[in-house]
């Protein structure tokens, strides 16, 4: 009976967490300036059950930029397994698009979260880098793209994006930025490489 009440317990404080962040992500994405308390009201728990859970804005925001990034990451993958490097690489970066400029509430949270110089530093590194480099190997191992260029290249060129206005035309104005960083990617690429040994040019007759 106690083992039942545990798990029953332990069942209410996930769904309580997973509600938070499902309302926070909503509250944050409409305004970066959204209040714990209107959070907490719009998930329906009280204040120590949201406490609890997280003690202070910081680790709400935290939580909730973690959880967005991870599924921009998950993207690269899914991308990598259906589509050609070079496609699943333009693709992807439209998705990153897409999170700059529909989670700009969120980005502004970060900021104010942990006091970062802009929004884009907290993606410069970690886990959105480290797919980035995975895209661009897939892309140098297919000869799509020119050699030498690593992830922080990339994250400079695409920075721009951070640039543009999100209750603008941003979709027009990115497609375009990131058509143009494309372009440059596969300026001097060495397309797919056939050694002499994989397809041996025929002898002729003695």
């Amino acid at each position: 009976m106690q083992q039942k009440r545990n798990e029953r317990l332990r069942s209410d404080a996930q769904r309580n967490r997973e509600r938070i962040l499902e309302v926070a992500l909503e509250a944050l994405t409409q305004s970066g300036e959204a209040s714990l308390t209107s959070i907490a009201k719009r998930a329906g728990v009280g204040q120590g059950t949201f406490y609890r859970n997280f003690p202070n804005r910081e680790a709400l925001v935290l939580e909730v930029y973690k959880h967005e990034v991870q599924q921009v990451v998950d993207t690269a993958a899914r991308l990598l397994e259906t589509r050609p490097p070079d496609q699943a690489l333009r693709e992807w970066m439209d998705r990153l698009a897409q999170y700059a400029m529909t989670k700009a509430g969120l980005a502004d949270a970060m900021r104010r979260a942990t006091c970062s110089n802009g929004s884009f530093a907290g993606l410069s590194h970690g886990p959105v880098t480290s797919t980035i480099a995975t895209l661009l190997k897939a892309n140098q191992e297919a000869g799509t793209i020119r050699p030498g260029l690593d992830a922080d290249d990339l994250v400079l060129a695409i920075g721009g994006l951070w640039q543009i206005d999100p209750n603008g035309d941003w979709r027009s104005r990115a497609g375009r930025l990131l058509d143009l960083v494309m372009d440059g990617l596969r300026a001097g690429a060495p397309g797919p490489q056939a050694s002499a040994a994989d397809d041996p040019k025929p002898q002729p007759a003695p």
